[in-house]
Order: C-alpha cells, then structure tokens, then sequence
C-alpha cells in the first residue's frame, strides 16, 4: 500500500527539500503516475512552488500548487502575521486532502526544518500526524549530519518515526563526513530507509531547471512505497 501523502520536511531550512521533493515528483511522473506536488505554505519567493508545480507537469495552478503565500522572508507564521493574515491547520489539511482525491499521488513539502512555525499553533509534524503522512527527512550530508537527523527523527511521534525516511543530500564537495554519515547513522536507524542522494549541480537549485535522474536514483529511496 502506499502512503495516501509524502510529506517532505528537514533538518533545516535549505537543506534541499526542494530539490527532493521536485525530482520525486517527477520521477513519479514519468513512470505514469498522476502526481502532484504541493507547498501549502511559504514566505518570500516562490522559487520552490514554481519547482513543484513543473516537475508535476503545471496540472495545477501556482496558487493551488501554494495557497498560502506571504511576502516577508520570515517563518511563514511571522510572515502571515506580518499581513494581518492567520492560518489554521484544518485550512491546510482540507486543501491538501482534496487535492489527494483527484491523484494517485501528493508530495507535500514543509516549509522550513520540522518544528518550524507555519500557522497559528502548528508545524510540520502536525501536519504529519494529521495527514498521516509517510515522513522524509531531509538533510544536508555534512559534518553533523547523523546528530541532525537524529533529532528531527525523535521529535516525530513513535508511528511516524517507524514509517519515516531519510535522504542525505550530497553536498558539491566530498567531505570525510559526507562519505561516512550514512553508515554511522545506521547504527542508530535502519538502514533500508537512509539514502544518499548524489549532488546535481548549481543549476539544479534553481525554479527554472530540473535535470532528469535516473528512476533507480529516487525509487531506491522508499522503494516499494515509492513504485507505482
């Protein structure tokens, strides 16, 4: 069975949700699946939702694709507030879980690392538990990678944490860390459900470009829970 949402979250704010989440998208599209990709909310540019929205295709709007968006380069609650603006949780799981019944498919990345605030008295691992969401954590692999992880996986609750993921991504040099996280933190986590997601390129960051990747790059990731 697969997830009914994958909900992407991190260590940190830029620490390459984005990038994951969009070649999951895509990825998922190329194989025939009817998905799509969704930041409920964000603050500051929208580079990351223009991201989502092309990798699923355009099948949605910039404002479904991104609801909530407010102008200050704040924590989106900061920012709503800034505007006079609230957002409530039910608001944000209603939307997600609409568009889940036109897909097969609904990646939903999180703004910021997971405790950060999005709306009034809810983060992303509210989100998590109200979506029942499969978590992946993302996390740049870098000296201190393992104790980063290690504290975004406790703070999920115990049924999201024995379902949750983790992706490292490669940073564009090799470091002694960078070579050696993943085996570390399997002493800790299982093994099957860490992935090593290998570094793409300066121009891979940006909203107007998204290089392909082989299939086996991101299923290997959930495997089954990621097949069509």
């Amino acid at each position: 069975m697969k997830p009914p949402v994958i909900f992407v979250t991190g260590t940190d704010t830029g620490a390459g949700k984005t990038v994951f989440a969009a070649h999951l998208v895509q990825h998922l599209r190329h194989q025939g699946c009817r998905v799509v990709g969704l930041k409920p909310l964000c603050s500051g540019r929208r580079d990351d939702a223009r991201l989502l929205r092309a990798a699923a295709g355009k099948v949605l709007s910039l404002d479904e694709v991104n609801p909530w968006h407010f102008r200050a380069p704040l924590a989106p609650l900061l920012a709503a507030r800034k505007e006079s603006r609230r957002v409530q949780l039910s608001q944000v799981v209603k939307h997600v879980r609409t568009v889940s019944q036109r897909y097969e498919w609904v990646v939903v990345e999180g703004a910021g690392g997971l405790l950060s605030p999005l709306g009034e008295d809810f983060d992303s691992r509210d989100l998590i538990v109200a979506l029942q969401a499969l978590p992946v954590v993302v996390c740049p692999n870098r000296l201190g990678a393992v104790n980063q992880a290690r504290l975004v996986l406790d703070a999920l609750p115990v049924r999201a944490r024995t379902q949750a993921r983790v992706v490292l991504m490669s940073p564009p040099r090799s470091h002694p860390a960078t070579r050696s996280n993943a085996r570390l933190l399997a002493e800790f986590f299982a093994t099957d459900r860490i992935c090593e997601f290998p570094w793409l390129g300066k121009e891979s960051q940006s909203s107007t470009h998204l290089r392909p990747r082989p299939a086996n790059q991101v299923a290997r990731v959930l495997g089954r829970w990621f097949s069509p």
